[in-house]
């Protein structure tokens, strides 16, 4: 009898993680902003900002944000290039703030 193993995708796992514990999300962008000065750092931070936009529910945010959803997506695909405000308004209908720290 062979055992049976259930997967799912990354990226569904991180979701589900980011949905489950809001400290977890705070720390994932965290770490996200501190990479984005790296090869690929940008398109990371959009993912990571995404992934938690997810986890909240993207029409939800969206709504929030005062944004269309299909809009949300383009902001925050790879390629995506959201303005300030588009920014801070997801991180404020997330329940997050950015912050500054001296480096």
């Amino acid at each position: 009898m062979s055992k049976t193993t259930t997967s799912r995708p990354h990226d569904a796992a991180i979701v589900e993680m980011l949905r489950d514990d809001p400290d977890f999300a705070s720390e994932y962008l965290e770490a996200a902003f501190e990479e984005v000065d790296q090869p690929g750092g940008r398109e990371t931070l959009l993912t990571a900002l995404r992934r938690v936009a997810e986890a909240r529910g993207m029409t939800q945010v969206a709504k929030a944000a005062g944004i269309q959803r299909e809009s949300l997506y383009r902001a925050l695909s790879p390629k995506g290039n959201p303005t300030i405000k588009t920014l801070l308004a997801v991180m404020q209908a997330t329940g997050l703030k950015l912050g500054v720290h001296r480096g």
